[in-house]
């Protein structure tokens, strides 16, 4: 147990100073901390500026409903997982079940017995500690998944299935970005500012493609690789692409002469999503030709242009919303058909308007 201003703080409520002063000696001598109420007030008053670490509530008050507050205790996100320990003159059943509906954790039969209050609040205690470093470690990890994958995983958990390892055929739309000409910057600005230039360009887009409604499958060295899947897919592709081009133009990072460009590709089509890996370790991704084509498209856009396919063009509903420019016939390698090509570009205003 820490000692001083480190041990946790245990607020007791109860109408009786006997009792109070009784419970004081236990838990200090246990070396907590004791904070000691006897009324709803003086509990308002406390509560409102600080937050203790356990509460012990008589059940049995004047004035002051020790179930009743432990209802509104639970009620406070702050106190969810707070230990509640109920003291109770009697043992009766029905003020038992009324104490643990309430979200009691557990309860102290009077008169206390030293060992068993030491004990049951310990214990309490370190479940408690347990639930925060979870949440700490759930939380740190959450920044290296993807909302979507989190999703899945949580759902899997509340329905107490394994995780789906069973692949599906999918309609979406991929995007690709890289930096242009990565290999030169990195030789002219020193690692450390390097590694900031590509995370903040990183960032940017990650932020750009969520806001968008599309999901980020993964980081590839300077760029990334993402899916937009659902209803206005293809238009949500393209003006994510284009906000991402005109926000990293701004950018211009310490040691560079200007902004660090990028290049855009992307392409729609039938993809397989599932889990590839073992059981030690999955990524749950998007593979087939569609993901090969969207990342071949990208090495065809000029620094800070966006370059599409037909396929993804035939998916914006109303392509007045946009402008596809310059069209050309490539052949992409690993392709037996050539691909239809655009320059994708905002559209004009006027034409926005007539949209």
């Amino acid at each position: 147990m820490a000692s001083g201003e480190h041990s946790p703080i245990v607020l007791v409520v109860d109408d009786d100073p006997a009792s109070r002063r009784a419970l004081s000696r236990i838990l200090e001598a246990a070396g907590y901390r004791t904070k000691l109420m006897g009324s709803m007030a003086a509990v308002r008053r406390y509560l409102a500026r600080q937050e203790p670490d356990a509460f012990v509530l008589s059940a049995e008050m004047d004035g002051i409903d020790g179930i009743e507050l432990c209802w509104r205790l639970r009620e406070d996100e702050r106190f969810r997982m707070t230990p509640i320990l109920v003291a109770t003159s009697s043992e009766d059943r029905y003020l038992l079940r009324s104490a643990f509906t309430a979200g009691a954790d557990d309860f102290l039969v009077k008169p206390l017995e030293p060992l068993v209050v030491v004990a049951r609040l310990g214990g309490l205690l370190k479940k408690r500690e347990y639930y925060k470093q979870l949440e700490a470690a759930r939380a740190e990890l959450a920044r290296y998944v993807s909302p979507r994958i989190r999703t899945l995983i949580e759902r899997r958990l509340d329905s107490r299935e394994p995780m789906q390892t069973a692949p599906t055929l999918e309609d979406v739309c991929i995007l690709f970005s890289d930096i242009r000409g990565f290999t030169a910057l990195s030789q002219t600005i020193d690692p450390p500012t390097l590694f900031r230039t590509v995370s903040e360009h990183l960032g940017v887009q990650v932020d750009c493609v969520y806001r968008h409604g599309g999901y980020v499958d993964k980081f590839g060295g300077d760029g990334l690789m993402a899916v937009f899947d659902g209803e206005r897919m293809g238009e949500k592709a393209c003006r994510c692409a284009l906000d991402i081009i005109d926000r990293v133009g701004v950018l211009k990072p310490p040691g560079c002469s200007g902004a660090v460009p990028i290049g855009i590709g992307i392409h729609a089509g039938p993809v397989v999503l599932g889990n590839i890996g073992t059981g030690e370790h999955l990524d749950y991704t998007a593979i087939g030709e569609s993901v090969n084509v969207a990342a071949r498209l990208c090495g065809y856009a000029e620094p800070q242009s966006v370059i599409v396919s037909e396929a993804l063009r035939e998916r914006v509903g109303d392509p007045r919303a946009l402008d596809f420019r310059e069209p050309r016939s490539v052949q992409v390698r690993g392709v037996s058909e050539p691909v239809l090509l655009y320059h994708l570009a905002r559209a004009p205003l006027a034409d926005t308007r007539r949209a």
